[in-house]
Protein backbone atom coordinates (compact mmCIF):
# COMPACT_ATOMS: atom_id res chain seq x y z
CA UNK A 1 0.00 0.00 0.00
CA UNK A 2 1.48 3.33 -1.02
CA UNK A 3 1.04 6.47 1.03
CA UNK A 4 -0.94 9.26 -0.55
CA UNK A 5 -1.48 12.86 0.37
CA UNK A 6 -4.72 13.49 2.19
CA UNK A 7 -5.55 16.95 0.89
CA UNK A 8 -8.05 17.56 3.66
CA UNK A 9 -5.39 17.14 6.32
CA UNK A 10 -2.30 18.50 4.59
CA UNK A 11 -3.76 21.12 2.26
CA UNK A 12 -1.71 23.88 3.91
CA UNK A 13 1.50 22.17 2.75
CA UNK A 14 0.44 21.85 -0.90
CA UNK A 15 1.33 24.60 -3.36
CA UNK A 16 -1.94 24.57 -5.28
CA UNK A 17 -1.52 28.16 -6.48
CA UNK A 18 2.06 27.64 -7.63
CA UNK A 19 1.31 24.33 -9.34
CA UNK A 20 -1.74 25.77 -11.08
CA UNK A 21 0.30 28.71 -12.41
CA UNK A 22 2.97 26.26 -13.63
CA UNK A 23 0.30 24.18 -15.39
CA UNK A 24 -1.18 27.25 -17.09
CA UNK A 25 2.30 28.12 -18.42
CA UNK A 26 2.53 24.59 -19.82
CA UNK A 27 -0.93 24.97 -21.36
CA UNK A 28 -0.03 28.31 -22.96
CA UNK A 29 2.72 26.55 -24.92
CA UNK A 30 -0.07 24.72 -26.74
CA UNK A 31 -2.97 27.16 -26.90
CA UNK A 32 -0.87 30.16 -27.89
CA UNK A 33 0.26 28.34 -31.04
CA UNK A 34 -2.03 29.57 -33.86
CA UNK A 35 -1.76 26.15 -35.54
CA UNK A 36 -3.26 24.47 -32.45
CA UNK A 37 -6.19 26.79 -31.80
CA UNK A 38 -9.91 26.12 -31.71
CA UNK A 39 -12.97 27.85 -30.24
CA UNK A 40 -12.50 26.46 -26.73
CA UNK A 41 -8.85 27.42 -26.60
CA UNK A 42 -9.62 30.97 -27.73
CA UNK A 43 -12.30 31.27 -25.05
CA UNK A 44 -10.00 29.79 -22.40
CA UNK A 45 -7.27 32.30 -23.25
CA UNK A 46 -9.85 35.02 -22.70
CA UNK A 47 -10.71 33.59 -19.30
CA UNK A 48 -7.02 33.47 -18.39
CA UNK A 49 -6.76 37.14 -19.28
CA UNK A 50 -9.41 38.02 -16.67
CA UNK A 51 -7.57 36.44 -13.73
CA UNK A 52 -7.19 39.07 -11.06
CA UNK A 53 -9.62 41.40 -12.85
CA UNK A 54 -13.08 40.81 -11.35
CA UNK A 55 -14.39 43.88 -13.19
CA UNK A 56 -13.79 42.04 -16.46
CA UNK A 57 -15.31 38.75 -15.37
CA UNK A 58 -18.76 39.72 -14.08
CA UNK A 59 -17.39 40.21 -10.58
CA UNK A 60 -16.04 36.67 -10.27
CA UNK A 61 -12.60 36.23 -8.78
CA UNK A 62 -11.42 33.45 -11.04
CA UNK A 63 -7.91 32.15 -10.61
CA UNK A 64 -5.92 29.38 -12.23
CA UNK A 65 -7.06 26.67 -9.82
CA UNK A 66 -10.71 27.61 -10.36
CA UNK A 67 -10.27 27.33 -14.14
CA UNK A 68 -8.47 24.01 -13.81
CA UNK A 69 -11.25 22.64 -11.65
CA UNK A 70 -14.01 23.94 -13.95
CA UNK A 71 -12.37 22.78 -17.19
CA UNK A 72 -10.32 19.79 -16.07
CA UNK A 73 -11.62 17.42 -18.75
CA UNK A 74 -10.89 19.94 -21.50
CA UNK A 75 -7.37 20.39 -20.16
CA UNK A 76 -6.80 16.63 -20.10
CA UNK A 77 -7.85 16.55 -23.77
CA UNK A 78 -5.35 19.26 -24.75
CA UNK A 79 -2.44 17.58 -23.00
CA UNK A 80 -3.40 14.13 -24.28
CA UNK A 81 -3.70 15.43 -27.84
CA UNK A 82 -0.13 16.75 -27.73
CA UNK A 83 1.19 13.85 -25.61
CA UNK A 84 2.45 16.27 -22.97
CA UNK A 85 3.22 13.76 -20.23
CA UNK A 86 4.74 16.32 -17.84
CA UNK A 87 1.58 18.44 -18.02
CA UNK A 88 -0.66 15.38 -17.66
CA UNK A 89 1.26 14.33 -14.54
CA UNK A 90 0.99 17.81 -13.04
CA UNK A 91 -2.72 18.04 -13.91
CA UNK A 92 -3.32 14.68 -12.24
CA UNK A 93 -1.42 15.87 -9.15
CA UNK A 94 -3.46 19.08 -9.01
CA UNK A 95 -6.69 17.14 -9.39
CA UNK A 96 -5.76 14.81 -6.53
CA UNK A 97 -4.38 17.47 -4.20
CA UNK A 98 -6.32 20.63 -4.93
CA UNK A 99 -9.65 20.00 -6.66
Amino acid sequence: MTASTDRYVTYSNIDCAGNSKKLMAMLRQHIDDPDKTNAFRKKFKGMLATIGKPGESNGRKADEIFLIHAYINNLYEVFEEYEDEAALDLLDQIERECC
